[in-house]
């Protein structure tokens, strides 16, 4: 009779195991369909918001990716103690810098700008391209000058023959987007595109003008004041307790 009440008993947990692993499993379904889920929509919405307002996923996927990395480059740069206050300017400057852009390459008022000084100079160049080429030579020809400026205040000589070709590149590269007629929806994705690297820029830069200091960053992990009534209370034990049986 024993012998059949633990067959019973072994017959029934096997079912329950068995009830066990079928739900374990669906749930287990359940969890990473959800998973994908949540992936799929941010991903899908990306793209398909690139397409419909900028027209192009690309811009989906590179906005998308860039406000992304700038939220977790701001969020570490926050555990790492640094400002607060500092951060959130900069995020700031940021935005206020990307929706001036935008608005300015969607309405391509720096290509209107450069075709009318490109008129206005009468250069032997050919129309379509005149005001990419003017762009192009007098903002390199700026960067260059600030990059002397400051590659010399930053390391002599030297560093302003390291300013001026960076600064020129720069400038030049900075010039041919101005000359650009995106239209609309690329003029106003190429903005915010540069406001969020001007993002990440930024807060990278707050970060480097506080310099971590690793010792009042470990300090936080540590039960401070626990380990010190612990300290004083051993000692007010041993002051109390005597050493040794009374003489």
């Amino acid at each position: 009779m024993a012998r059949a009440h633990v067959e019973l008993a072994r017959a029934e947990f096997e079912e329950i195991a068995a009830e066990i692993k079928r739900i374990a499993a669906l749930v287990g379904l359940a969890i990473v369909v959800l998973v994908y889920l949540a992936i799929l929509v941010p991903i899908g919405l990306l793209l398909f918001f690139g397409e419909w307002w900028f027209g192009s996923m690309g811009w989906g996927v590179l906005l998308g990716s860039e406000l992304f990395i700038a939220i977790a480059v701001t969020a570490i740069v926050i555990a790492l103690e640094v400002p607060s206050r500092s951060v959130l300017r900069a995020i700031l400057v940021a935005l206020i810098v990307g929706v001036v852009l935008a608005v300015i390459l969607a309405l391509a008022l720096t290509n209107e700008a450069w075709t009318r000084v490109g008129d206005s100079t009468g250069v032997n160049i050919e129309t379509g391209v005149r005001p990419l080429a003017i762009a192009v030579v007098v903002l390199a020809i700026v960067g260059a000058l600030l990059g002397l400026l400051w590659g010399v205040r930053r390391g002599g000589l030297r560093g302003g023959v390291a300013g001026i070709v960076l600064g020129a590149i720069l400038a030049a590269l900075a010039g041919a987007a101005s000359a650009i007629r995106f239209g609309v929806g690329a003029g106003t994705a190429f903005g915010i595109a540069v406001g969020f690297g001007v993002w990440i820029a930024l807060v990278l830069g707050v970060f480097l003008r506080h310099p971590f200091d690793g010792e009042k960053f470990a300090a936080r992990f540590i039960p401070r004041q626990t380990i010190d009534t612990t300290k004083e209370t051993i000692e007010w034990v041993r002051e109390r307790t005597p050493l040794g049986p009374p003489q």
